[in-house]
């Protein structure tokens, strides 16, 4: 057993407070991680899928950072 920090993704959204992490990957390395939110479809200012469009029309500008778990 390991004793190295796990992380999960968090979705902050600019128009609603809180934070929301359904869905979103849990148990990740800091590399896992970082590398998640270096990936341009993990912000509304970047990505350019249905999916991360319909969000942002949905919910307005987000993001994805991480905390530890």
């Amino acid at each position: 057993m390991t004793d190295d920090p796990t992380y999960r993704i968090v979705r902050f959204y600019r128009d609603h407070p809180g934070r929301d992490t359904d869905g979103l990957p849990k148990g990740l390395t800091l590399d896992e991680a970082q590398a998640w939110c270096d990936d341009p479809e993990t912000s509304s200012e970047t990505a350019t899928s249905r999916a991360a469009q319909a969000v942002t029309a949905a919910l307005g500008p987000w993001f994805d950072g991480y905390e530890a778990e």
